[in-house]
């Protein structure tokens, strides 16, 4: 069993997604799990019309960015309760760089998934994709749960 310890960084992605909410829930469980700590990431840029479509300037969208963590921690108590405390930080810049920087002295890196594919772009995100690529430490990608589909009914012929 891994040693307990309250040095434990765990550096999460948040962006208003599900894939992002999911990552923030797994990212405390884990935390918890291991007595350690979880630092919220929001990177902005305001040239991000994905992230923050309706901001034109830069003071508009840096605003939108700390809605988003607001909502996001806001939404993670409710869900979690106020045990599981999180260090939260908005940083001017292009995702992938801002969350691999920020891991810099984390133990882990944890990031949402969205979508599903074949190529794995597609299956993680360019932004995933990236940071994975750069993360000075293991990362841990949470995905979306792929929709179920019920099974037919079974036809009686008789």
């Amino acid at each position: 069993m891994d040693e307990m310890t309250d040095n434990y960084l765990i550096v999460v992605g948040v962006d208003g997604s599900e894939g992002g909410r999911r990552a923030l829930d797994w990212a405390v469980t884990e935390a918890a799990n291991r007595g350690g700590a979880v630092q919220a990431v929001v990177a902005w840029r305001w040239d991000d019309v994905e992230l923050h479509p309706q901001t034109i300037r830069p003071d508009e969208t840096h605003a939108h960015a700390e809605r988003i963590l607001e909502r996001e921690l806001a939404a993670l108590r409710a869900r979690h309760g106020a045990g599981h405390p999180v260090a939260a930080e908005i940083v001017e810049g292009r995702p992938a760089e801002v969350l691999a920087d920020a891991a810099r002295t984390a133990d882990l890196l944890v990031l949402g998934s969205h979508g599903h594919g074949r190529l794995l772009h597609t299956v993680l995100g360019s932004v995933s994709e990236e940071v994975i690529r750069r993360a000075p430490c293991p990362v841990v990608v949470i995905p979306e749960p792929v929709p179920s589909t019920a099974p037919a009914e079974p036809t009686v012929r008789g």
